[in-house]
């Protein structure tokens, strides 16, 4: 993989990664672009202890522009775009209108007893390119665009770790209209958060009371284990890689992905896992696109990497999830790396609807049960045996 960073015209930068060595990445953005403006700031809710990010600069952005005007396609002919190459590998860049950036600053209260506390939105957001093929999708990757992908997010957490106030990285996919995307380019996102993620804290709550209950025992290592020896839930298997519904599925179609190794995050995955990921996912994204017939348009779905953050909170300090810092009790050690992808349609030509219970009071009430889930993407596994995906039969 070669890696090749320059800016953009208003001083963004702009990375391509290549799988050959001897790729020259030196075209210039041609756009008369001014610098970007943003005004990200985080508060906190003190009755939820979680941050919110406020970002009024982000209603300018892009929004379902022409194929013809994609910004995520390359730049070719007169068609000026995000990447100034006429053809791209991966192309990660900047956001222009990201929900956070810059660097740390000063934490504000207001009101009796400082309870209106808030300060500037820290981190970075990036956009991902998987592919130039504006008509393409992930699952249409080959084994090696995928597997370089996969070291695009590696080298990408790695990085970003690094950046003064950053507590959290968060590689995710949204595709589809019906999640809400804005571009219809194959692509995914980046977030570096100035705080630990209001999900991740209640996991790593979860972790450290399990641990006591059981005398040291790992959750998400009990997790998996159930649900393998269960077996009702499991959608595939490879050899570093297991693939289930889990046994409390929020959304109608989910399937969390696991490596067998337990690591906290995507730069601490083994080689040979990082070789035999592009088969089991690309099986699973494409076990998703025929769940729902031959007729139904490309499956909406959200993708997200769940990784441990770099940064664990003292007792007492905010965090992003119940901010009395039981989260610290837990080590970076004990979270697991993995995958969790879901989408919102619940079956042919209707989507699931995030109502009263959900948004209301964060209660999930889901019409598909798990083990119909499972059984379901069993049965539309690809005709032919997909590299490195093993009969279920092999690990029971």
């Amino acid at each position: 993989m070669k890696k090749t960073s320059t800016r953009l015209a208003d001083g963004r930068e702009i990375i391509y990664y290549d799988l050959r060595d001897d790729a020259v990445r030196d075209a210039v953005d041609r756009r008369p672009l001014g610098g970007t403006t943003t005004a990200s700031e985080i508060r906190y809710d003190p009755l939820l202890a979680e941050w919110t990010a406020v970002t009024a600069h982000r209603q300018e952005r892009t929004y379902h522009p022409p194929a013809d005007a994609c910004p995520l396609c390359p730049t070719r002919g007169g068609h000026l775009s995000e990447i100034p190459e006429p053809g791209y590998d991966v192309a990660v860049f900047e956001n222009r209108f990201p929900s956070f950036t810059g660097g740390p600053g000063p934490e504000a209260a207001s009101g009796p007893p400082g309870l209106l506390t808030h300060r500037p939105g820290a981190g970075r957001c990036e956009v991902v390119c998987f592919t130039p093929d504006h008509d393409s999708s992930f699952a249409s990757l080959t084994h090696e665009q995928a597997r370089l992908v996969m070291d695009v997010w590696t080298d990408r957490t790695a990085e970003l770790s690094l950046r003064p106030g950053v507590e959290q990285i968060f590689c995710f996919e949204n595709r589809g209209a019906e999640i809400g995307v804005t571009l219809q380019h194959p692509h995914g996102q980046i977030y570096a958060y100035p705080f630990t993620t209001p999900r991740t804290a209640r996991m790593l709550d979860s972790v450290a009371r399990h641990a006591a209950r059981t005398g040291g025992r790992n959750l998400f290592d009990d997790v998996v284990a159930a649900e393998a020896a269960d077996g009702r839930r499991i959608v595939c298997e490879s050899e570093h890689w297991t693939a289930f519904v889990p046994h409390a599925a929020h959304w109608p179609y989910e399937v969390h992905l696991y490596p067998r190794e337990r690591v906290p995050d995507l730069p601490a995955l083994s080689e040979e896992a990082r070789a035999d990921f592009p088969g089991v996912y690309l099986e699973v994204l494409r076990r998703f696109d025929r769940v729902f017939g031959p007729d139904e348009p490309p499956t909406p779905y959200i993708a997200a990497w769940h990784q441990a953050p770099f940064t664990l909170p003292a007792r007492g300090q905010r965090t992003g999830g119940t901010g009395d810092g039981a989260a610290a009790s837990a080590a970076r050690e004990d979270f697991a790396l993995h995958l969790e992808l879901f989408t919102v349609r619940r079956t042919s030509g209707k989507l699931k609807f995030l109502a009263g219970s959900e948004s209301g009071m964060n209660v999930f009430i889901n019409d598909v049960p798990p083990e119909r889930a499972a059984e379901r993407l069993r049965e539309v596994a690809s005709d032919c045996q997909p590299p490195g995906v093993l009969p279920l039969s092999t690990h029971r």
